[in-house]
């Protein structure tokens, strides 16, 4: 039987002598190998050329601060164990930290056993991740996440993060287009997090008259204005010890702002026409489809609320970002709108799938779910058409050179949308993989030797795509 390696740990100091302290200090106590680097660059490329368990990072260093370093090691490795070290012992520089996906902090100058204990910590916790990793994402790539499905890495990094959050019970803001699943991220983070049995309420804020979404989130008193017959709770008292979920937040009034600052921070608020407060314990979860920032430029948002929403922010990517994914989700739609299953089920054959991969989707997973569950009813045969789903074949293919497919055989136009779709896909996955042929065959879930025979087909090199190579 192998024995198992043992824990790499990546330190990161622009100071030599803490280097060669830490590494004698560490490599014994932790039993682990160490690695060092004087810089951020020098880091990076330590990461890339070897696997690590933990890194261990200065924050103040020339150049590439750690805080910088810390984003691009989490960009390329997504949920990486990350602990900070800083001299400084600045508070917001820690909290930054942990927002950008650190998962502890120490100050310098620190104690040798306070440093092991932090440093167990994390290595246990990377442990821990790294025993599930692989069945998590066999998982992602044949289920769905809480309703969310994706095997791309935009996808995958979403998952990741809402399992970091989901018991935090820290306030999240999630942003993105409409139709890209906030919804459904909201929900993740709620049946994620200790709150489960709890009640998730949902409130869409552009749906609610102004005048009326004071009372909805708050409630009132029986008298309070001239139809209130009766009390009535708000859906702040509604979602008590569970999660309430505002959705496109970005339109609520400056007033309705005020008073779910005031909620936020003191945890308590009054109903309308109550001579005294109520306190309940809710964790909020926003979404948002606006840019935020624009709209606190324009005093249109209040700045401490958007901080207080924005804790940390999860993004939705669009459709457009992750190809990859159209076909997973097309199978998945197809499962949940079909009226009969086995031979008799409808599908989506490669001349459509083709075409579905290639369209920018401006409407995103809404638009896709909704033309699947178009083309379900309105095929006739087995087989799902562009015409039951009321695309013009030339409609759906923007970057052919030709305006209408039909206008041009069958043959010739079935070859130019395949041609498409088989270029923008490799090239894709080359992308992701920085040029790694291996990799992306694998992530595309097709054999090496069929990868590299449609590469050459379409003289596309995967030289290209490796980093600092001029694409």
């Amino acid at each position: 039987m192998i024995n198992p390696r043992r824990p790499r740990l990546l330190i990161v100091d622009d100071e030599a002598d803490m280097l060669r302290l830490l590494t004698r200090s560490v490599g014994q106590d932790l039993d682990c190998e160490v690695v060092t680097a004087g810089s951020g660059l020098d880091a990076l490329a330590r990461f890339e050329a070897q696997p690590f368990d933990l890194a261990l990072l200065d924050i103040r260093m020339p150049g590439m601060d750690g805080l910088q370093l810390l984003e691009e090691l989490q960009a390329r490795r997504p949920g990486f164990t990350v602990v900070m070290m800083t001299a400084f012992g600045a508070i917001e520089v820690a909290v930054d930290a942990l927002r950008k996906g650190a998962y502890d902090f120490i100050t310098k100058p620190f104690d040798h056993d306070e440093l092991i204990h932090h440093l167990q910590n994390a290595l246990e916790r990377g442990r821990l991740l790294s025993e599930n990793r692989e069945l998590k994402a066999r998982m992602r790539q044949v289920e769905t996440f809480h309703g969310l499905v994706g095997a791309s890495p935009a996808m995958q990094s979403v998952f990741d993060r809402l399992e970091m959050l989901g018991n935090a019970d820290i306030t999240v803001l999630i942003t993105g287009a409409s139709g890209t699943g906030k919804n459904l991220a909201a929900r993740a983070l709620h049946n994620l997090s200790s709150r489960r049995e709890e009640p998730f309420v949902r409130v869409s804020c552009p749906t609610v008259p102004e005048n009326i979404l004071e009372s909805e989130l708050f409630g009132y008193a029986k008298g309070a204005f001239t139809h209130a017959v009766a009390d009535r709770r708000g859906l702040f008292q509604e979602a008590d010890g569970g999660t309430l979920f505002l959705d496109e937040i970005g339109d609520i009034s400056p007033a309705i702002q005020a008073k779910l600052l005031q909620v936020l921070e003191d945890k308590e608020f009054r109903p309308l026409g109550r001579n005294h407060s109520v306190k309940v314990d809710v964790r909020v979860v926003a979404a948002t489809n606006c840019d935020l920032k624009a709209r606190m430029a324009a005093g249109e948002f209040r700045e401490d609320l958007y901080y207080r929403l924005c804790v940390v922010e999860v993004v939705m990517p669009p459709l457009s970002a992750r190809p990859e994914d159209i076909p997973l989700l097309v199978d998945h739609f197809l499962a949940r709108h079909n009226p009969a299953a086995g031979e008799t089920s409808k599908r989506v054959p490669p001349e459509l799938l083709a075409q579905l991969v290639a369209h920018p989707w401006p409407g995103n997973v809404r638009e896709l779910e909704n033309l699947i569950r178009r083309g379900v009813v309105m095929s006739a045969g087995q087989d799902v058409t562009s015409e039951a789903i009321g695309w013009q074949a030339a409609a759906c293919v923007a970057d052919l050179e030709t305006d209408d497919l039909s206008a041009i055989p069958y043959r010739e136009a079935k070859e130019a949308v395949l041609s498409q779709f088989n270029r923008r896909y490799i090239r894709r996955a080359l992308e992701m993989t920085g040029g790694n042929v291996t990799r992306a065959a694998k992530r595309s879930r097709i054999e090496r030797q069929s990868f590299q025979q449609i590469m050459r087909r379409y003289d596309i090199r995967s030289d290209a795509f490796r980093t600092g190579a001029k694409k």
